[in-house]
């Protein structure tokens, strides 16, 4: 069959259980490669080779802007279509330093191949070459509806990297790179530096496109159960065939070695009520080979993760040790050319620079010396090993992570198949246990190389209004440089891309988006049941799937006997187990035992609300473990090891997880600043959240903040609480027993369960009923992040209001119709988002928003928006089927258990699932009109959290009950 590709390789990859057809399409020389296998989650991608010259954030922006409009597809924004009525399980695009990709997946083949249609059309034909609005809204546009107004900055990937560097992590990430590589691509910022964003042109922007998307610089994937010649063939016949050969420049040039150590010293924003004592950041960084290195690519990590990861990382240990900063951590970026491998100290001081350097020295010419633990090396093997072959990616496609693990080696010429076939590097680490392998590692990538750099990241004060400041009169002063004429084209212009944001799509314009009819969907529902056993008087909750002979066994004990005051504790509880020494071994002798014998075991504090009654819920502290069938007995052992001889005799490792805890919770925040937003929220009306808010929220955080400011006073009264509720959690009546696997999982573990129950105490204790008060706190939560984060909700239930399957479909409505274009089109936000759960709560909350009251007030429209809503029987078609996609996304074998124990608890069954699906099917316009007086009920409570900037928080202070300093 002549489909246009030439067959250049046919090899199976034993470990992922696939057979690899690399192609070349004759005319175009676009590369080409297939993984086949019995996987029914397809994935297609497209990715190109796209390195930036620049800070503007051109890659970035072209990334997200052939999404919006092509030659089949003329919509402003066929993605969203997508999103909004398609099966798919994953649809996004990304940009690296280097490359540009657009991933799909989808379970239904007729949809997969919709989508792959959408997306080939976007890179190859897109609307940017007709409509310069699109690079307004996407990248940025100067903002000027009256004359008297201040001219500003808008658009989305604008505010988007506005908050990607309120993040002192991400900072130093970009710095690193910049240090490295002063003379290639990677020395500049392909996602767009805000500063340098404003001198993209459309003539650059267009120029970017033309030059780098062609096939001829593709590298194209499919992935799972298809044919692949009937694939071959649409894409050449429909694309690649319309093209001819192009030879394109987009060498990714190598950095020469800098010989000597660069040193650098930058700044990055703290708030004026930060204090700037141990706030800073140092990064020793080494270059070290190329990414299409297997050795580089595999053992390296692993040595990271053996240096910097485990509880007895030896070079982390030293720099605690010595005191050179509270938290330590490692990263190896594998995605570009040539790799960095960064020591990370957070929490620090500049004067430590040099001691950090020379405490790394000695660290690691002692380890080359005295040679690595052993124990250390092969637990660290293991975990490696494992993770490989459980290819657990959190329910994301499979072949997703794939394509991006191909693309190290395939996106500079070498073998795509290299980092997949990973078994000869494993058994080279095996063998490397016998020999100085792992020291000589140290010697080659580390302590022999000569392109390296320290970088100093300090904290500043005001920094961040310096910039804003700087920003303003950039701003006034080129306004007063316009003439009238040129003032009224900027406001012609703001006005024409206002109109095309406001204007609908045409009917004609909707219809030629592919969409699947709801005979397409699957009508049942996924049985997420568990069978209920029971041995040794203990209850074992069984969810019977194919798991590869892993067996996932969850321990759940019931928390709710430990006192209302304490209940902050259990979640430092939780963090300590693993990481503090047992009765019986010492930390790094149980975090070795763990890493050999299973695929991890961590414990957490959980809340699972009741779905019949929203103020019910149920504390458990959970301990999760996965082991291969034949280690459960050691997976037993070690869990009960955990929670019955767990001591807290180690003070000074005590202070060390505490300062890691408030440095790790305190890099989440502004990364999931609208999940802080939200839960604190609803903390504020539901009794569920305000417990939740008080083991992972930010009273978390605050309680950790005060216990590490305070630690030397408290530490006596802080250890007699953990001992406490230790025994009053740990204990055989709370104790229920979940396992995720086959028949053999399950007998494996009842013939070993007395391993949980031997040495467990028995005492009894009295459960507590807490009472949380209703508060209508209102609160603003200082940063100085550049974006606000904006919540807004209310409990449903508590206002009158019955959970409904239709209620989802609403949801998907709000979110990609009105939120989407007036948070995010028309306000300048990354993303906006709806959170609607069966107990009640019901929270819109924004990402990366330039806005605050306005925001607030899209919220309150959002009422008239739902009464007056119509649309067409194929749109609302599009909503039912893209409710479901979120509904059906797929999950792997430990969530389906995870998912299945949650529901049995919270009281949700088969049927109520079904129902779910049925109202959601049946869902009509009319439904959703008839819930406006629910929303309007919630919206008009005006409850409200925002998350944020604090000098746009305190400019508009008069709204808030109370501001908080969240740092």
């Amino acid at each position: 069959m002549n489909n246009g590709f030439k067959l250049l390789k046919e090899v199976e990859v034993k470990e992922i259980n696939s057979l690899a057809k690399v192609f070349e399409h004759e005319k175009t020389k676009a590369k080409l490669l297939y993984l086949g296998n019995d996987d029914t989650n397809r994935v297609f991608t497209i990715g190109f080779r796209t390195p930036p010259e620049d800070n503007t954030g051109v890659a970035h922006i072209i990334e997200h802007s052939v999404l919006c409009g092509s030659r089949k597809f003329p919509t402003k924004e066929p993605f969203v279509e997508l999103i909004k009525g398609s099966l798919n399980t994953f649809l996004n695009a990304m940009t690296f330093a280097d490359k540009t990709i657009y991933p799909l997946a989808s379970k239904n083949e007729k949809d997969f191949m919709n989508l792959m249609d959408v997306y080939l059309d976007a890179v190859f034909y897109p609307n940017i070459y007709a409509n310069p609005e699109i690079l307004m809204q996407e990248g940025w546009h100067y903002e000027l509806e009256n004359k008297e107004d201040d001219l500003n900055y808008k658009g989305v990937v604008y505010n988007e990297m506005k908050g990607a560097f309120s993040s002192p992590d991400g900072v130093l990430m970009r710095k690193i790179q910049e240090t490295l590589f002063e003379d290639t691509t990677y020395g500049v910022e392909s996602g767009g530096d805000p500063e340098f964003i404003p001198d993209l042109t459309q003539e650059g922007f267009l120029n970017f496109h033309s030059r780098y998307y062609h096939p001829s610089n593709s590298y194209i994937f499919l992935y799972g159960d298809l044919d692949i010649d009937k694939y071959l063939n649409f894409i050449d016949k429909e694309y690649l065939s319309n093209f001819e050969y192009k030879q394109i420049d987009s060498e990714i040039k190598q950095q020469k070695p800098l010989g000597d150590r660069k040193y650098v010293v930058d700044d990055y924003p703290i708030s004026e009520e930060d204090s700037e004592k141990e706030k800073t950041f140092m990064a020793l960084n080494f270059v070290t080979g190329k990414g299409y290195d297997e050795e580089v690519h595999l053992a390296l990590d692993t040595l990271e993760y053996l240096l910097l990861e485990t509880q007895g990382a030896p070079l982390k240990k030293a720099l605690i040790d010595n005191n050179i900063g509270k938290d330590v951590y490692g990263s190896l970026d594998t995605s570009i050319l040539q790799p960095v491998f960064s020591i990370i100290v957070k929490n620090s001081e500049e004067g430590k620079k040099e001691e950090f350097e020379k405490v790394v020295d000695e660290t690691l010419r002692n380890l080359v010396k005295n040679g690595i633990d052993k124990k250390l090396i092969e637990a660290c093997i293991n975990i490696t090993e494992f993770r490989l072959r459980e290819a657990d990616f959190q329910g994301f496609p499979k072949g997703l992570f794939y394509y991006i693990s191909l693309m190290d080696s395939w996106l500079y010429g070498k073998d795509p198949l290299i980092h997949l076939q990973y078994d000869g590097m494993i058994e080279k680490m095996k063998e490397g246990l016998s020999t100085n392998y792992f020291e000589s590692l140290i010697e080659k990538y580390l302590l022999n190389n000569n392109h390296t750099s320290l970088l100093v990241l300090k904290p500043k004060k005001g920094l961040a209004e310096e910039r804003d400041k700087k920003v303003k009169e950039k701003l006034k002063a080129y306004k007063e440089s316009l003439s009238n004429e040129q003032l009224e084209e900027i406001i012609e212009e703001t006005k024409t891309l206002i109109l095309r944001q406001n204007t609908p799509d045409s009917k004609e314009a909707l219809e030629t988006i592919p969409l699947l009819s709801l005979d397409d969907i699957d009508k049942n529902v996924e049985d997420l049941s568990v069978k209920e056993e029971c041995e040794k008087d203990i209850k074992i909750l069984w969810h019977e799937t194919f798991t590869s002979k892993i067996a996932y066994i969850n321990v759940f004990f019931d928390s709710t006997s430990v006192l209302k005051e304490d209940i902050c504790y259990l979640s430092l509880l939780t963090s300590l187990i693993g990481k503090l020494d047992t009765d019986k071994k010492s930390y790094v002798d149980l975090s070795n035992e763990v890493l050999i014998n299973t695929g991890g075991i961590y414990f957490r504090s959980e809340v699972f609300g009741d779905s019949l009654d929203a103020n019910k819920y149920y504390p458990y502290v959970v301990g999760y473990s996965k082991a291969i069938l034949d280690k459960v007995p050691n997976q037993l052992e070690l869990l009960s090891e955990m929670y019955n001889y767990t001591n807290f005799k180690n003070i000074k490792r005590i202070k060390e997880v505490v300062q890691q805890l408030k440095s790790r919770i305190e890099m989440s925040i502004i990364e999931r600043g609208h999940q802080v937003a939200a839960l604190r929220l609803n903390s504020y009306y539901s009794p569920a959240s305000k417990y939740i808010e008080n083991v992972s929220g930010l009273e978390f955080y605050k309680f950790i903040q005060h216990l590490e400011e305070n630690f030397d006073s408290e530490i006596n009264n802080v250890v007699a609480k953990l001992e406490d509720i230790k025994n009053k959690v740990f204990n055989k009546e709370n104790l229920m027993v979940s396992i995720t696997g086959e028949k053999e999982e399950l007998e494996k573990l009842k013939a070993n369960i007395s391993i949980l129950t031997d040495n467990i105490n028995n005492n009894k204790y009295e459960k507590q009923v807490y009472d949380f008060k209703v508060e209508q706190k209102n609160e603003g939560l200082l940063t100085p992040s550049n974006v606000q984060y904006v919540a807004k909700g209310y409990n449903f239930k508590d206002l009158g209001y019955e959970y409904s399957g239709k209620l989802l479909v609403l949801k998907t409505i709000m979110k990609l119709d009105y939120l989407w274009n007036k948070i995010r089109v028309q306000g300048g936000a990354y993303g906006a988002m709806t959170s609607l759960v069966r107990s009640g709560n019901m929270v819109f909350v924004s990402y990366r928003d330039p806005n605050l009251a306005e925001t607030l007030k899209a919220y309150d429209e959002i009422v008239k928006y739902i009464e007056s809503f119509s649309t067409s029987e194929r749109e609302m078609t599009k909503y039912i089927i893209g409710t479901i996609s979120e509904l059906d996304s797929p999950l792997t074998p430990s969530m389906k258990g995870e998912k299945a124990v949650s529901m049995y608890i919270r009281h949700i069954t088969l049927e109520d699932l079904r129902k779910e699906r049925e109202e959601i099917l049946n869902a009509t316009e009319e439904d959703m009109r008839k819930h406006a007086d629910l929303v309007k009920a919630v919206v008009s409570k005006d409850f409200y959290t925002i998350l944020g900037n604090d000098k746009k928080i305190k400019e508009n202070k008069n709204i808030f009950n109370n501001l908080v300093t969240v740092f």
